[in-house]
């Protein structure tokens, strides 16, 4: 039996003999009867265990230490204190797994940045309890949202010889002897044959799959080798990606709204407890912001528009924004607040997007979309794709890139081709936004960033 049978059936077992297996997370023993607060992982909240003199080995019992894996076996009754419903009266208590005194995650305050220290450790702590349950959930529903759609799942390569984004961060694959390596690397040596990578993106061979299943998507790590040291940035992440034939930038817009809503829907609906806990401890108002973006109508805008409104704006920005120019963080959060709620910003600069978006008949902008949320920021890209296979040929070389090397992607667009649209979404940063937690390096188990690869 475990935690979360027994809090959602509490009433049926209410004076009846049960057996736990779990951890120690605190304990209070005194001289004739002790407390142990109690945990075995199974959900967010945890059970008083009162045990007394009575038992056999009380003394024992009294001795064991916080970390400590135990086996309890009592009756569970109504609590006779304020902090708690029920507790478990316990009849026996063996000691499964000692832990010793100088145990690291003690019953006191800790702080994340000791916690990282610790990271194989910190998932036994409420916070990170909280975080690593979410992130599970909220992987579920992400599959839970796109199979009930009629998506394919497509397992993306991880190992690739594109660049797909064309910013050259990226982490070279070889198994040439690079100590002994004089000039450069001749290829045609390696285990492949030719450079390769580890992937910044799973777009591009995802668009194949939409060719032929017309809705796909990707959910699993990426690679940047970005020397950033931010709270958003990670060298390892997880990107969600869809893509949709037979789909312009209004229904992808569409897609992104709905998907986003369902996930925050089935997080509230799935976390209550950790939801409630983040609320109280990590960001006030946390829940009502969830709540209040599911019930919202997402504000649909051109980046030209924006940008007209931001220089009109009756505050003085320290980023000047300007027409044909990325956004700064502090202008996401004007628009978030001028339009109260998510905000699309449709129809990019061209030239500030990548290479494979829409072209508009305008010759200057693309079909290109970033979704603002209130509290974080961008939160999803995507575009319409381009399907004209010349546009994007031109497109291609104008940016001086190795067209050979993506013949297999231009051919998309020989081989019947149809509008096309996709969309990408960083899973850490959707977990910064439902937890409130503001550091990507709190939001995944073990985080890689420049100079730090532990665990």
């Amino acid at each position: 039996m475990d935690l979360r049978e027994i809090w959602e059936n509490k009433e049926k077992y209410l004076q009846q003999e049960i057996v736990l297996n779990g951890w120690v997370r605190s304990r209070r023993p005194q001289k004739e009867f002790g407390f142990i607060d109690f945990s075995d992982g199974t959900c967010f909240k945890h059970l008083q265990i009162v045990y007394d003199n009575q038992m056999p080995n009380f003394e024992e019992v009294s001795k064991i230490l916080v970390g400590s894996a135990i086996s309890v076996k009592g009756t569970l009754v109504k609590s006779e204190g304020g902090n708690q419903d029920i507790e478990v009266k316990a009849s026996e208590i063996t000691l499964l797994g000692a832990c010793p005194e100088d145990y690291p995650i003690q019953p006191k305050k800790h702080t994340r940045e000791f916690l990282r220290e610790e990271a194989y450790l910190r998932p036994r702590t409420n916070l990170f309890q909280a975080v690593f349950r979410v992130r599970s959930i909220a992987a579920f529903a992400i599959h839970k949202y796109f199979q009930e759609n009629g998506y394919v799942y497509f397992h993306a390569p991880l190992i690739t010889a594109s660049d797909c984004e064309g910013a050259g961060e990226m982490f070279q694959v070889t198994t040439l002897p690079i100590d002994k390596i004089k000039g450069t690397p001749d290829y045609k040596q390696d285990f492949f044959g030719k450079m390769t990578n580890l992937t910044v993106s799973g777009q591009l061979e995802a668009e194949t799959f939409a060719m032929a299943y017309k809705k796909t998507y990707t959910f699993g790590p990426t690679f940047r080798a970005e020397n950033s040291n931010t709270k958003t940035h990670a060298a390892e992440f997880w990107m969600i990606e869809p893509e949709i034939a037979f789909c312009d930038l209004e229904g992808d817009m569409d897609i992104m709204e709905d998907m986003l809503k369902y996930i925050v829907k089935y997080t509230l609906d799935n976390c209550p407890d950790e939801i409630n806990f983040f609320d109280s401890f990590v960001e006030k108002g946390l829940k009502a912001k969830l709540e209040k973006l599911v019930q919202s109508k997402f504000t649909r805008i051109d980046h030209e528009e924006a940008i007209t409104l931001l220089k009109k704006a009756p505050v003085k920005f320290e980023f000047t924004p300007e027409y044909g120019e990325d956004i700064a963080k502090e202008h996401e959060k004007y628009l978030t607040e001028y339009y109260d709620g998510p905000v699309f910003i449709k129809n990019w600069p061209k030239d500030i997007k990548a290479f494979y978006m829409k072209q508009n008949p305008d010759g200057k902008t693309v079909a290109a979309v970033d979704l603002e949320v209130p509290g974080a920021g961008e939160l999803m890209g995507g575009s319409q794709r381009e399907e004209d296979y010349d546009k994007l040929l031109k497109r291609m070389q104008e940016l001086n890139m190795d067209s050979a090397s993506l013949d297999w992607y231009l051919n998309l667009r020989k081989y019947g081709t149809c509008v096309h649209s996709g969309f990408g979404m960083g899973f850490e940063r959707l977990l910064i936004y439902l937890t409130g937690v503001e550091n990507i390096r709190d939001v995944i188990p073990y985080p890689r960033t420049p100079g730090n690869c532990e665990y």
